[in-house]
């Protein structure tokens, strides 16, 4: 299995619980696809570099997860199709990239999900 994370941007006309259930929604689609959560942030809602659909701010989430690169493309079909996220970008993760996102986790005091 690969490492991946997902940084995604829902539209902030969403109140806090339908951007949670829309967390949830893709967190559920990562283990239906044989997929293990590591991490899941929220860093709330931020203004955007330049305009997306009309709207200035946004609700950023990060999810870190281990899949079969087959599925990536299952999850971003997804991404596509969900009208509540403005933009997203999955990147696959390397040797290096992994070490600082838990040296990240562990200077936040995230824990490891499971």
């Amino acid at each position: 299995m690969n490492s991946y994370e997902t940084v995604f941007i829902l539209t902030p006309v969403l109140s806090e619980d339908q951007a949670k259930e829309t967390v949830k929604k893709f967190e559920d689609l990562i283990a239906a696809n044989g997929g293990k959560l590591v991490s899941s942030e929220d860093w709330g809602l931020k203004k955007l570099a330049y305009p997306i659909q009309k709207k200035t701010t946004g609700f950023y989430f990060l999810l870190e997860f281990q899949v079969e690169g087959t599925a990536i493309g299952k999850i971003e079909t997804e991404f596509k199709r969900d009208e509540r996220v403005m933009r997203f970008l999955t990147v696959r993760m390397e040797k290096d990239h992994l070490a600082w996102a838990e040296k990240r986790r562990v200077k936040m005091g995230k824990t490891v999900e499971a």
